[in-house]
């Protein structure tokens, strides 16, 4: 829905914006709605440990913290998408599950199972077959490793796309598993339809190959710090590793990638974290490095009090900034309202920075989450002038082989098709003796079902690839990425 057709509120009408600002508290909603969390206490909320011990993993813990409030065809839904269509794993933290549906209005099983449905948060926690297309469950360009990360692979697990920065994949686990997970080829366990990739080094030589490139190639000056995710390394094993990287004379910018601070605050409150965090930012201040933390918040809902206490408490610990990237996907956030109503309860309720906001990666299975490029430009016009030009999100398309690139960046757009040309200013870490990297157009594409009926027509004709073939494809594209890990 776009922002001028959008239902005016009584408050829309009253200023006359066609999007009414008005500051909302945040609220940490009630866990003992739920008939699994009924008896659980302000202290074992609070507990890290109890988080992690209590996330949702299977459809049988789902059903237990559930109670009668789901009807089964929930639970065969979630069943059928588990088995057939699911790139992760399920793994939802009890702060991220209590998000969904945040106040109970009825407790007949079948109402509240409709409003779990529409839940925006459970749309990308926890998908159903259902959520998903029929007609073009995956693009036919849709990849394992969408971004091609480790085909920049300078040392195993280490990303070097851009000149000056690179990404450092410290670890393959999350203490939450999201649907749209771009790394989905690497990270989490194995599903049905996805047997993911390994490290083949051991923990301590890939961290020491990173650091010893970092300290052989001065151009770097920006070292994201992800994997996964950094709250699942134990504290002095992420603190030597950050300790190694601010010993490095050309590092200007660490930044630490962490869902955690949405789906397990818990994590970054907890005092040996608090005080380790503290630590590095002391050295980072003293050596002239921006230390700064990103996370990955989707929708309003996800932002409560905790994750403001755990903000603050970074923000307290010296850290330079911490802003968000989200990802925009349908039946979440793709809408000017609900990304608005996020950037401005990260902004004023926890003090988080709005950054970016990644259109979904081209992974299998994700189409019903991917919007069009000429949709994510409308959405990008439709949010600008509200919220501070600082804290103003850029809409950003990851294209393959070149990077993150505004939305309104592209050479060229085929709309018929759904192909977008893409340029870019600089060589990635494959490209050195690449003479015609800076001149080429790269490509990428928007979801079928947005296309007109001449282009979705197009590639029923040309993109359809019979399931041998595609199966083909598929285990040719693991075997690749198997060799190419195993040269580590």
């Amino acid at each position: 829905m776009s922002i001028e057709t959008a239902v005016p509120s009584d408050l829309a009408l009253a200023t006359g914006q066609p999007y009414p600002y008005q500051r909302v508290e945040l609220v940490e909603p009630d866990w003992t709605r739920f008939p699994g969390w009924r008896d659980v206490t302000a202290a074992d909320w609070a507990s890290v440990q109890w988080q992690r011990a209590h996330c949702i993993k299977n459809v049988k813990q789902l059903r237990e913290l559930m109670g009668d409030l789901l009807d089964e065809r929930f639970y065969a839904d979630l069943e059928r998408d588990q088995a057939e269509r699911a790139t992760m794993s399920m793994l939802v933290p009890p702060q991220m599950m209590n998000t969904m549906v945040p106040t109970l209005t009825s407790s007949a099983a079948g109402s509240f199972t409709e409003a779990f449905y529409a839940d925006p948060v459970r749309h990308y926690m926890v998908p159903v077959f259902s959520d998903r297309r029929t007609d073009w469950p995956s693009h036919p360009h849709a990849a394992r490793d969408s971004l091609h990360e480790h085909d920049m692979w300078a040392t195993e697990g280490l990303t070097h796309r851009y000149p000056t920065k690179v990404l450092a994949e410290l670890l393959p686990t999350c203490p939450q598993y999201c649907g749209h997970c771009t790394r989905m080829d690497l990270v989490g366990n194995s599903t049905p339809v996805i047997d993911k990739l390994k490290f083949a080094g051991k923990p301590n030589d890939r961290l020491g190959d990173m650091i010893a490139y970092l300290q052989r190639t001065p151009s770097v000056r920006d070292v994201v710090v992800s994997g996964g995710d950094v709250a699942n390394m134990p504290w002095p094993r992420l603190e030597a590793f950050l300790m190694s990287v601010l010993e490095v004379e050309n590092i200007r910018d660490i930044r630490l990638a962490t869902k955690a601070l949405i789906g397990l605050p818990q994590h970054w409150l907890q005092p040996d974290v608090v005080e380790g965090v503290a630590r590095v930012a002391a050295v980072a201040r003293s050596r002239g490095v921006s230390l700064a933390m990103h996370t990955h918040a989707n929708h309003a809902n996800s932002v409560t009090p905790i994750v403001a206490e755990a903000s603050r408490a970074m923000l307290d610990a010296g850290l330079r900034d911490v802003r968000n990237q989200g990802v925009l996907l349908n039946g979440v956030n793709a809408d000017p309202h609900a990304l608005l109503d996020l950037c401005f309860r990260l902004l004023d309720g926890a003090q988080i920075m709005p950054y970016y906001f990644y259109m979904c990666d081209m992974i299998p299975f994700s189409e019903h989450w991917r919007v069009s490029l000429a949709d994510a430009q409308r959405l990008q016009h439709h949010i600008m002038g509200y919220l501070p030009g600082f804290a103003t999100p850029r809409i950003v398309c990851d294209v393959p082989f070149v990077g993150k690139r505004w939305v309104h960046q592209n050479a060229d757009y085929d709309t018929e098709h759904g192909i977008s040309f893409w340029t870019k200013n600089y060589r990635t870490s494959i490209e050195a003796d690449d003479a015609e990297a800076l001149s080429r157009y790269y490509e990428y594409y928007d979801p079928i079902h947005t296309l007109p009926e001449s282009g979705q027509q197009w590639w029923e004709q040309h993109g359809r690839l019979d399931e041998a073939s595609l199966k083909a494809a598929e285990m040719a594209e693991a075997s690749r990425r198997t060799a190419a890990l195993q040269a580590y």
